[in-house]
């Protein structure tokens, strides 16, 4: 019997975000337990948040959405604009 990864069409995919169900995460402006210890003391940095007892590391719900964090790549200048500038 041959079983495809992919699965049938119209059907869920296993990895779908929607369909994966609760996973923890450090909520700004919320109390947070750590998972690991149960504490909520937590060293923020700009992608996630670590336990300042025992290490446990978490992902930020909205790391990347603001800020400095958020690039965006523009096309290239052209030369006339350039030569505009100087």
């Amino acid at each position: 019997m041959l079983v495809s990864i992919f699965g049938k069409q119209g059907t869920a995919y296993p990895h779908d975000p929607s369909r994966r169900g609760y996973h923890v995460v450090y909520r700004e402006n919320e109390v947070n337990h750590c998972p690991g210890c149960g504490r909520s003391h937590w060293y923020v940095g700009r992608l996630s948040a670590e336990c300042g007892f025992c290490g446990t590391a978490l992902p930020l719900a909205d790391a990347g959405t603001w800020g400095v964090g958020l690039v965006r790549q523009r096309g290239p200048v052209p030369r006339e604009d350039l030569a505009d500038a100087a």
